[in-house]
């Protein structure tokens, strides 16, 4: 490592400031959400990025489109940019993703979510840390080794995904279930989609993934004549509060994560009926379940359809469970692994700070390249405003990260 040219990297990035906060501006200004949460996908969005890249002098793009019909493009864009490095056998993938959720109830936020405001060195906004905090850094840390003339150890290369808010089928599934593969197996990929505000969690383990969606189905009926329909609503209630007890069912804690137990919990329900006096005979909602690895998805699944049948006998209805999204947890990256050693190096260069691997509950692409062999390393040193109302991120912390992702470039791992 030359600590001459990392200070020269990070010297040109803080000059980069002013530029990065005003792409985080314009990319809020594109409300990238996925057809399934009401949107048009991430096609402007990712129009946007291209011509920025290449203004910026990265000339290496390539893109990867998904076809999906759903959305007036009729594809979900992947744009990858690559800069060669002293070794071009082996590539340093950072990987970001251009999807944002839905802003949620629009009157907990101060300003409108999709005009970024930069306020007390921050900027609010959705997305501005959910990914464009690191997508922004990323890109502008591979703009100081175009600028200076600097050639990484390695080649550096940025993955810039879709949908990665939902099922990632556009996104990472689909650049893995390529014929020509985007990632080898020895690459070193870090994915900067979970962290913390100290920035010293790298996740290298993640739980099981398990998203499940809840039809109750009764029959409709008057209000003031319950006597004569089987009400949906109150049999899925009584649905949501038996599901507590999976808590002690699947009691088991593992040190290693974040929270340190499985978690069960009620999240999204549907509209039934329009009106009040209407008794509805179907309703929906689903749970989000994240299971340490110590239980087979499977074994989940009975468990709670045991407590569904109780509530079928007892209320008279049927429900239908359907699984949304499953992720078993596939073996997690070794703590010594050599992105893991090469992150923690570098954040100790940038943040002074001794970052330790750990595990998280939280859903990320990385848990879908583990499991075809991938070593992936995830960190981001952030606000943990992810998806709340007032999103922001602080300046400060795009600004370091960007500074992390140069150091990676320049470490001979």
């Amino acid at each position: 490592m030359n600590l001459k040219t990392f200070k020269r990297l990070a010297d040109r990035i803080e000059r980069y400031e002013p530029e990065m906060v005003q792409m985080q501006i314009d990319l809020c200004s594109y409300p990238a959400l996925s057809p399934d949460n009401g949107g048009d996908g991430e096609f402007q969005k990712a129009l946007y990025l291209q011509k920025s890249l290449q203004r910026l002098g990265l000339t290496d793009i390539e893109t990867l489109p998904a076809p999906d019909p759903r959305v007036s493009s009729g594809l979900r864009p992947n744009i990858l940019v690559r800069l060669p490095g002293h070794h071009p056998g082996k590539t340093l993938w950072i990987l970001t993703h251009m999807d944002v959720v839905p802003p949620g109830e629009t009157s907990l936020w101060l300003s409108d979510p999709y005009r970024a405001e930069v306020r007390d060195g921050r900027i609010y906004g959705r997305g501005t840390e959910d990914n464009q905090q690191d997508l922004v850094a990323s890109i502008f840390a591979l703009r100081a080794f175009c600028e200076l003339g600097v050639r990484p150890e390695y080649n550096l290369g940025l993955a810039l995904v879709s949908d990665e808010e939902t099922s990632s089928r556009f996104g990472v599934r689909h650049l893995l279930a390529r014929v020509d593969p985007v990632f080898r197996k020895d690459a070193l990929i870090v994915v900067p989609d979970f962290g913390d505000a100290q920035g010293t969690a790298i996740e290298i383990a993640e739980k099981s993934l398990y998203w499940l969606r809840f039809r109750t189905t009764g029959r409709q009926c008057h209000g003031s004549r319950p006597d004569l329909g089987r009400n949906a609503f109150a049999a899925a209630a009584h649905l949501v509060v038996r599901l507590r007890e999976l808590y002690e069912l699947f009691p088991l804690r593992d040190p290693l994560y974040e929270p340190q137990e499985s978690t069960f919990e009620p999240t999204r329900r549907d509209a039934n009926v329009p009106n009040v006096n209407t008794i509805p005979g179907d309703d929906v909602f689903y749970l989000d379940a994240r299971v340490l690895p110590d239980y087979p998805l499977q074994r989940v699944f009975e468990a709670i359809r045991a407590l569904a049948d109780d509530i079928e006998r007892v209320h008279q209805v049927r429900i239908v469970i359907e699984a949304v999204q499953s992720v078993p947890a596939p073996p997690p990256t070794p703590a010594d692994a050599p992105v893991v050693s090469a992150l923690r190096e570098a954040i100790r260069r940038v943040y002074g700070l001794q970052a330790k691997p750990m595990g998280i509950g939280a859903g990320t692409v990385a848990a879908l390249m583990r499991q075809e062999g991938y070593p992936v390393a995830v960190w981001s040193r952030q606000n943990e405003t992810a998806h709340q109302p007032n999103e922001n991120c602080l300046i400060s912390n795009m600004i370091g990260n960007a500074k992390v992702f140069a150091h990676l470039g320049l470490n001979p791992i």
